[in-house]
């Protein structure tokens, strides 16, 4: 794995985290506990902090990144993904802030400034546009992202269950080296 100082900032990584030796973790990153990174992810604090909690899991080709000062966005803005989220295969986070219990699908983009709060499915492909809040409780899909119905019992279920899945699979993973 590569994980590289950048300025004065090295990675933070919780012992129990997983990061794959194909990805790249540079600058003010923390990983929390057993989260996961997975192969060919990128994860680039260097303007801003990128908070990753615990239990979440970044799978392959996803790109985190933040926002540096500048005139649209003073002091810049950090890339935050709380706990027990689930961000699927080559999604796009940039400086944006993902609540608890988030599932977010493969090959999304949500972008400056926009908020999912916790709880929220978002589709497949979907685009968050910048500054926009994805409110609790409700799933959300396409370009741009509307939302389209309350989640339901079994979705709610699903959200816990899929994180706790790839806290098993990565333990797995540690074991076997």
């Amino acid at each position: 794995m590569s994980i590289r100082k950048y300025r004065d900032k090295t990675p933070i990584i919780a012992e129990s985290a997983y990061v794959d030796e194909s990805a790249v973790v540079i600058g003010d990153v923390k990983i929390g506990e057993d989260s996961s990174i997975w192969p060919m992810v990128v994860i680039r604090g260097d303007d801003q902090a990128i908070v990753i909690g615990d239990r979440t899991n970044i799978q392959d080709g996803t790109v985190i990144h933040v926002a540096s000062d500048n005139e649209l966005f003073p002091g810049g803005i950090p890339a935050i993904v709380g706990d027990d989220v689930v961000v699927g295969h080559k999604a796009l986070l940039h400086a944006c802030t993902i609540g608890n219990r988030c599932l977010i699908g493969m090959s999304s983009t949500v972008l400056d400034g926009a908020v999912i709060e916790d709880d929220v499915i978002l589709g497949a492909g979907s685009l968050v546009a910048p500054g926009k809040r994805l409110e609790s409780g409700y799933l959300y899909v396409g370009s741009p992202a509307k939302r389209v119905r309350k989640l339901g019992d079994k979705e709610k279920y699903f959200l816990k269950y899929a994180a706790g899945h790839y806290v098993e699979l990565k333990n797995e993973y540690k074991t076997e080296g």
